[in-house]
């Protein structure tokens, strides 16, 4: 199993900047790709940003894409999301994700059912 633990959400301003941080443990070693997803009230969890693991390949969300960049750090088993000029409109919950290295034929990285573990979510608040 891996743990995932994010930190770094808060509130902020319209057009300010925030860092989340997701640390993994545990059962490391298999994570194929790392994602972001965030679910605002009333909606449904949706895909924002995703990394894989070795190579350090990018996806993005089209809402998103040109503000935020997603990283990692494998020396420290930590994955980042920079959120620049934010908007009232990215305010939710953000959750970190893992996919392991199995039935990679049919991942779709975007689908947060076929991710293999999730961190607790930490809050993102943005007023205008």
């Amino acid at each position: 199993q891996v743990q995932l633990v994010e930190s770094g959400g808060g509130l902020v301003q319209a057009g300010g900047s925030l860092r989340l941080s997701c640390a993994a443990s545990g059962r490391t070693f298999d994570i194929y790709r790392m994602g972001w997803f965030r679910q605002a009230p009333g909606k449904e969890r949706e895909f924002v940003a995703a990394v894989t693991w070795s190579a350090g390949v990018t996806y993005y969300s089209d809402s998103v894409k040109g503000r935020f960049t997603i990283s990692r750090d494998n020396v420290k088993n930590t994955v980042y999301l920079q959120m620049n000029s934010l908007k009232p409109e990215d305010t939710a919950v953000y959750y970190c994700a893992a996919k392991k290295l199995y039935y990679l034929a049919t991942f779709d990285y975007t689908k947060q059912g076929q991710y293999d573990g999730w961190g607790q979510g930490t809050q993102v608040t943005v007023v205008s």
